[in-house]
């Protein structure tokens, strides 16, 4: 009977496919379903029940098992297969895959519920071109499933209708559209809770039902047709599960939670110090600050490649960069992969043979906007060992992050050939190798260092070398700030939960001070805290007018109090790839009003988020989602779970709530991350009656040691809720790792939405002193390490 409810289930989603198609046999090899067919191979790999990897190879080609994305090692899991006279079904508790014999079909069910199939699977056109790629892999989609995915782009939410070019493209000066930009990701997610990642790193195009004909088509030059289907319970699951195949964000260091000091560009040492002294004295939080081009030349063109200090500008840059580590901030250096001609280091790359090359096998030299070039070769041992070496002089005189700009790579033409394959089959992985380099270099001579590598352009995984990616050049307008949910929160999805924005816009002299503040108002509830733009208008706040300069100061100040939350958020990132930006969606996943919406979102669980985008607003219109009560942030003013209301929106900060029932682990404003300390945080709990339970977490550990969690050197404080009418009962426990060494905390626990006056608090059934203020209570609790402690609450 179940045999023909699953069959029925198939039925309903499968069309017929290549006709010429024909199945021939199988066979199941270690796990591997093998299915030979007249036109080639099928091997179909899972792993795990909620991943499934399927390859075509095509008769006359070689098998090539190197995936530029996927890291993870498949389970051990028993795959079942079963059979029938025209069908073969392959399948564990989750996934399964339908092979329908004649006429010949694949399809893929997750837990019974249909999700994908192939349409004409594999097919090879013969007038290829760039626009025209000659391979193929079809598949059928449904008519109402909404798709997401395909890197960066701004185009809303839902993407279906758009056939999106692969081609890494930086997109200058951008604003509420952009076709292509510098991460093009060949991964598609539905709005059925399932992804379809194309692991294949050669340029193409992905055609999200274009031609409304219910069909999605990969395209691309060249290179494996493989593909890995990926299920989850929930959008938290599915990314999980993507994230668990493509690999997940080692923690950042906690200071690359802070602000930085950011301009295209200091000229001098001196403005360096300048600039770092200036947010001293203003005692506005400032963490590192970024050098950009001027640090090795003079001037933006004829000077890229010589990647060592302009001496005369910066005459003893081991002092600076000493100085301003004595200070708490970190020194940040712009490096591209491009070699002038012009360049110090042009003569030295060619003897080296470390660049692209034509043809002949001589260094491929081209013309682009900073001069005449060539591009080192990434791919090639010694063009690696190279380039790792400039970065490793400069660690040593204490540079402590770097920012790898125009990696898609900006020019890169199709005649040049690297180590790995012709320019075209490299382009997309480009950057995303970079990356890599500069991790394993950390790992190898500088193990103790969380490394921070900052890049505008990457590939499926480039997370899991510690990628921070930003969106690009956006223009200083209205306009590019309201591209800018969208592209985090897509980008989120796709593994890059660092996706940010310069704060402020970059392109352009338009002169805002509005636009500005609800810029960097935004940026306190996305991943990285980074002003940045040209420097016709200044992004750091310390040259701003002084209204400006004081609200702005004061979101800052808000992004240092929120650094336990924060940090707690990146560790959930790193330990489950969850997005830290999440679409409402993700709590409503059958809402199909929010499946293209991004004008609110969610930072982490408790946080719901609406950014100001437009110039003048004084009211805008927000969805409280229905699981929960919301709390104003900032008044305490209760929204009903559900609910579409007005708001007012203050001059002073964009609106934002907090979830009935969580918790918000928060500390006093801080100079830097130095400065870091749990000896003393307040606990914000905000009561409400519909959360009859809740729990929450603050994770800690020094903020500095890689793999701090699997080395056991960290702890992790543990909340959790129980209240009725009469009583709140809130518990604390801690969690210690093996090398850790946890201390006494002294916590300030605030209790929110309180009406009236607690007729009595105990700590561990002692009473203690406590202080009402308006609608919240206040109670001291000293937390005693290892020991667990109970607060209750009675009403």
């Amino acid at each position: 009977m179940k045999k023909i409810v699953l069959f029925l289930l198939i039925s309903s989603f499968s069309f017929a496919q290549n006709a010429n198609r024909k199945f021939e046999s199988y066979k199941v090899v270690q796990n591997t379903l093998e299915i030979k067919t007249s036109d080639g191979q099928y091997f179909i790999k899972p792993y795990s029940d909620k991943i499934v990897e399927t390859t075509f190879l095509p008769t006359g080609e070689k098998a090539n098992s190197n995936s530029h994305a996927v890291v993870l090692t498949p389970s051990k899991l028993v795959f079942k297969l079963k059979q029938t006279q025209n069908e073969i079904v392959f399948s564990s508790n989750g996934i399964t895959v339908s092979v329908i014999k004649s006429p010949f079909q694949i399809s893929y069910l997750y837990k019974n519920k249909p999700l994908i199939s192939e349409k004409n699977g594999y097919v090879k056109r013969e007038n290829a071109s760039k626009e025209q790629p000659k391979e193929t892999l079809e598949f059928n989609v449904d008519g109402t499933e909404a798709l997401y995915g395909a890197g960066a782009r701004v185009l809303g939410m839902n993407r279906r209708g758009n056939r999106l070019e692969l081609y890494n493209q930086a997109d200058y000066g951008y604003g509420t559209h952009s076709k292509k930009m510098n991460f093009s990701i060949p991964l598609v997610m539905s709005s059925k809770i399932y992804a379809v990642h194309f692991d294949n790193g050669a340029i193409g195009w992905l055609d999200l039902d274009s031609k409304k004909d219910n069909i999605l088509v990969y395209e691309t030059i060249s290179g494996r047709k493989t593909y890995q289907v990926i299920a989850g319970d929930s959008w938290v699951d599915l990314t999980s599960n993507y994230t668990s195949l493509t690999g997940r964000q080692p923690l950042v260091p906690r200071w690359a939670l802070g602000n930085f000091s950011s301009r295209f560009g200091y000229h001098s040492q001196e403005e360096v110090i300048k600039t770092i002294d200036k947010y001293i004295k203003d005692e506005i939080p400032v963490d590192a600050i970024i050098l950009d081009l001027y640090w090795f030349g003079k001037t933006v063109q004829g000077t890229m490649g010589n990647l060592d200090w302009d001496k005369d500008n910066f005459s003893d840059p081991k002092k600076m960069i000493s100085d301003l580590n004595s200070k708490g901030v970190k020194t940040i250096l712009i490096t591209e992969p491009f070699i002038l001609t012009t360049s110090s280091k042009w003569q030295e790359a060619v003897d080296k043979k470390v660049l692209a090359k034509d043809q002949a096998g001589d260094p491929f030299k081209y013309d682009f906007y900073f001069g005449n070039t060539g591009l080192v070769d990434v791919f090639k041992p010694e063009g690696k060992t190279w380039f790792w070496n400039i970065y490793k002089n400069l660690i040593n005189q204490g540079v402590g992050g770097w920012w790898g700009d125009l990696g898609e790579p900006e020019v890169f033409p199709s005649a040049s050939f690297t180590a790995q394959g012709k320019a075209d089959e490299v382009h997309n992985i480009y950057g995303h190798t970079w990356a890599k380099l500069i991790r394993d270099g950390y790992k190898t001579d500088f193990p103790a260092v969380r490394p921070f590598i900052l890049m505008r352009a990457g590939y499926s995984g480039s997370q899991t070398y510690g990628m921070i990616p930003w969106s690009g050049d956006v223009g200083r307008s209205w306009e590019g700030l309201q591209a800018q949910p969208e592209i985090a929160l897509q980008m989120g999805m796709q593994g890059m939960g660092y996706m940010h924005s310069d704060l402020g816009g970059f392109a352009g002299d338009y002169f805002d001070n509005e636009l500005y503040v609800r810029w960097l108002q935004y940026g306190v509830f996305q991943p990285i805290y980074r002003p940045h733009a040209q420097e016709d208008v200044p992004s750091e706040p310390v040259y701003k007018d002084i209204v400006t300069k004081a609200k702005v100061k004061k979101q800052i100040e808000l992004r240092y109090q929120m650094l336990p939350y924060n940090y707690t958020l990146a560790f959930e990132n790193n330990n489950k790839g969850l997005p830290l930006m999440r679409p409402l969606f993700f709590e409503e996943p059958t809402n199909e009003k929010l499946l293209n919406s991004c004008d609110s979102y969610l930072w982490g669980n408790d946080f719901l988020v609406t950014p100001i985008t437009k110039a003048g607003v004084t009211n805008t219109t927000v969805y409280f989602p229905k699981n929960s009560n919301w709390y104003d942030f900032y008044t305490g003013v209760k929204h009903e779970a559900g609910a579409t209301e007005n708001i007012p929106v203050s001059a002073d900060n964009i609106p934002v709530f907090v979830r009935g029932g969580a918790f918000v682990p928060m500390i006093k404003t801080i100079q830097n991350t130095t400065k870091y300390s749990l000896a003393n945080f307040d606990l914000h709990f905000y009561f409400d009656e519909k959360a009859a339970s809740s729990t929450g977490k603050l994770y800690n550990d020094d903020g500095v040691t890689p793999n701090a969690f699997e080395k056991g050197a960290y702890e992790i404080l543990n909340f959790s809720s129980n209240t009725t009418p009469k009583l709140i009962t809130l518990k604390v426990n801690t969690a210690v790792g093996k090398a850790f060494t946890s201390t006494d905390k002294n916590v300030t626990l605030l209790v929110h939405n309180i009406s009236a006056k607690p007729t009595k608090v105990t700590i561990n059934d002692v009473n203690i002193d406590f202080k009402t203020d308006a609608n919240t209570v206040e109670i001291p609790v000293v937390l005693k390490k290892g020991l667990d402690n109970e607060i209750k609450i009675q009403l």
